[in-house]
C-alpha cells in the first residue's frame, strides 16, 4: 500500500513540475505514472552508481551536485517516456530542484494525513 502511494504521489508531483517548470512536459497522468515508475528504476540502478562514484564531488559541492545526476536522471527517463519530454538540461535542472521539494511536501502532507486515520 505505502508503494502504490508513492508511486501516485511521485506522478502527481511530475504534473506539479510540468505546469511550474518551463520545458518540462508531461502529457496526461498516465504518463506521468510510467515517467514516475522509469524514474525510479533509472535512479535505482544508474543513479546509484553515479551518486556512489561522484561522491567526492558531491561532498565538495556539499550535495548540490545531486541536483545534476538527478537532472541527468531525468533526462535519461525522458528518453524512453512517450509523452514526458525534458527540452534541455536547464528545465531538467530546475525540474529536479522542484521534483525533490514538491514530493518531499507530498510526503509529509500524506504522512500527516496517514496518522491522523
Amino acid at each position: 500500500m505505502n508503494l502504490l502511494v508513492n508511486w501516485l504521489l511521485s506522478a502527481l508531483s511530475l504534473i506539479i513540475v510540468a505546469h511550474v517548470v518551463r520545458g518540462f512536459d508531461v502529457t496526461g497522468f498516465g504518463a506521468a505514472l510510467i515517467a514516475a515508475l522509469v524514474i525510479g528504476l533509472v535512479n535505482a540502478t544508474v543513479g546509484l552508481f553515479l551518486k556512489i562514484v561522484t561522491f567526492p564531488l558531491t561532498l565538495l559541492s556539499l550535495g548540490l551536485f545531486w541536483f545534476v545526476i538527478n537532472a541527468l536522471m531525468l533526462k535519461l527517463a525522458s528518453a524512453f517516456v512517450p509523452g514526458f519530454t525534458i527540452q534541455g538540461f536547464v528545465p531538467a535542472f530546475f525540474g529536479a530542484i522542484v521534483l525533490s521539494l514538491v514530493n518531499l511536501f507530498l510526503k509529509i502532507v500524506a504522512s500527516g494525513l496517514k496518522k491522523e486515520l
